[in-house]
């Protein structure tokens, strides 16, 4: 009898000694959960694409074995990083046409598009994006009239940094047959009587038939090139604020060929195509691919004077921007697709815009909510507006490097007294004690640490200005990195799969060199991702 007991110890002794089998184990590492408690631990075991166990290095590495084994060496490991609000099939797009970021000159506008054609010959309808001629020694808009002399065999489409305004040649002009009178919802800017190239808002609209159209392949192009740059920068999920039909059904063909593995909560462009099929399809969502949400715009940007304001233009007495559509159409629009409980997300820059739509929320809300119906950017807020977001659960989706852009100008555009509601972060994070954080991308940077940046710092890679813009709005390192990542999650209603790091959530992270929490501000917009992982799996 004694010999049977024996045994059976031995056994059980045996099987308690042996390691559980997992994909990977990290040890010896920094890992910032960013759960309730913002706890840390040392290392994580990785199974079947999410967190299977966490814990110290010595109790991970007694409880699992893995085929693959990483000593991290104090490196500091993050929740993979979510962009609430960006462009990503179009900053894809981008990279295929003329980036005009950073000019400082109209001058250096041509001689960047003369670069492009020589090295694309056989193109004639040439794409480009990213001039501000707040950058420019002359800070009015330009006209065509370079285009026109230098550019007369070509059709020239250059869109502005923030995609609301473009400057067009006049052989695109009249091959697009848009030399219209005025456009309900956008401009056409005119100098005596003449068309200057410059289409504002919804008169862009005027091109959308003319120009050279992506087919399938070019598309998958544009999106794995911006599926590299982004995990590159420590991104693992974008929410992209408006993608067509035929984007969305590429993207999904792409996770299912396992070829694109980035995140993606899609925003449905507005249109009645995308309408009448979201809406009779209902929810679609996969490991990769979440669509629930509709983007709307209320109104244009503030730097193309496109944004809708209660009062005048500072700059411009006489303009005071103006909605997209009117505040009825906007209403009937977001009750028809209220009534099938889609989310609906709307771009709103002035105070106009924003006014006009907390109250159509409101109407449709009612009150206290999980309906999670944001306002993008919520750039401009009258101080009397804010209790809006509190007491309908309104979302205000933010973007920092944007305040840090635009503060060189926005005075001149709104006044001191209204800039001071202007980029109000923590004001907007105290209406519901989170606030999803992104980037617009390609309208600024991809890199997420520049957001983090500007979130706490309040300012630009220069240091400028001296003690921070606006700093009583500045987010601490905590709120920053939240927003960034679990509030990004919850704004896509993704929470409990990924925006922290816990047992059974989805393994996306990154690993960095630097500790966002106690590093110099100024060092961490200079800093560098080491690796990027995906469901386990290092992308980067």
């Amino acid at each position: 009898m004694n010999k049977y007991v024996h045994f059976l110890v031995l056994v059980v002794f045996l099987f308690s000694c042996q390691k559980k089998k997992v994909d990977l184990i990290i040890h010896h590492a920094v890992i910032y959960s960013v759960d309730s408690l913002f706890k840390t631990y040392e290392a994580a075991a990785i199974k079947d694409g999410v967190f299977f166990d966490l814990g110290n290095s010595a109790e991970i590495l007694e409880k699992y074995d893995a085929d693959s084994v990483i000593d991290a060496k104090n490196q500091y490991i993050y929740p993979g990083f979510i962009d609430a609000h960006s462009h990503f099939y179009w900053y894809g797009h981008g990279l295929q046409t003329v980036d005009l970021t950073g000019t400082k000159s109209m001058e250096e506008v041509i001689e960047r598009v003369k670069l492009f054609i020589e090295a694309h010959p056989e193109k004639k309808w040439i794409i480009g994006r990213g001039w501000d001629q707040n950058d420019w020694a002359v800070k009015e808009f330009p006209t065509n009239e370079a285009l026109n002399e230098h550019f007369q065999n070509h059709c020239i489409v250059l869109k502005r940094v923030d995609g609301h305004a473009l400057l067009a040649n006049h052989l695109a002009i009249a091959e697009a047959n848009a030399d219209r009178p005025e456009i309900a919802g956008g401009r056409i800017i005119r100098k005596n009587g003449q068309n200057t190239g410059i289409y504002i808002d919804n008169a862009m609209d005027l091109f959308q038939q003319a120009l050279p159209k992506e087919d399938a392949s070019a598309m998958s192009h544009s999106l794995l090139e911006a599926q590299n740059k982004c995990f590159a920068v420590g991104l693992t999920s974008v929410c992209d604020a408006g993608l067509d039909r035929d984007v969305l059904e590429i993207i999904d063909s792409l996770n299912k060929l396992k070829l694109l593995q980035m995140r993606i909560y899609a925003m449905i462009s507005l249109s009645e195509k995308n309408l009448n099929h979201y809406l009779n399809k209902g929810y679609y969502k996969t490991n990769h691919l979440n669509i629930r949400s509709f983007k709307v715009y209320a109104d244009g940007a503030l730097g193309s004077r496109g944004a809708c304001l209660l009062h005048a233009y500072h700059d411009k007495p006489k303009e005071k921007g103006f909605l997209l559509k009117t505040a009825e159409e906007l209403d009937s629009i977001i009750g028809i697709i209220a009534a099938k409980n889609f989310q609906i997300n709307t771009h709103c820059i002035g105070d106009s815009a924003n006014r006009s739509l907390l109250k159509i929320y409101a109407k449709h809300l009612k009150g206290n909510n999980n309906m999670r119906w944001r306002i993008e950017h919520a750039q401009v807020v009258d101080s009397n507006d804010f209790f809006y977001f509190k007491d309908y659960s309104i979302i205000p989706s933010v973007q920092p490097t944007h305040a840090t852009s635009d503060m060189y100008w926005a005075e001149e555009r709104l006044g001191k007294e209204r800039l001071r509601y202007a980029y109000a972060y923590k004001r907007l994070l105290k209406t519901n004690d989170f606030i999803p954080l992104g980037s617009d991308f390609p309208v600024e940077d991809i890199n997420p640490l520049y957001g983090f940046y500007a979130a706490t710092a309040r300012q630009d890679v220069k240091g400028y200005p001296t003690g921070g813009f606006q700093l009583e709005d500045a987010l601490s390192r905590e709120e920053a990195l939240r927003g960034m990542t679990i509030w990004a999650a919850y704004a896509q209603f993704e929470e409990h799969e990924k925006g922290s790091i816990e047992k059974n959530k989805l393994a996306d992270f990154v690993m960095m060199n630097i500790d966002l929490m106690k590093a110099p501000l100024i060092d961490i917009r200079h800093a560098k991702i080491s690796s990027t992982y995906s469901g386990g799996k290092r992308v980067y």
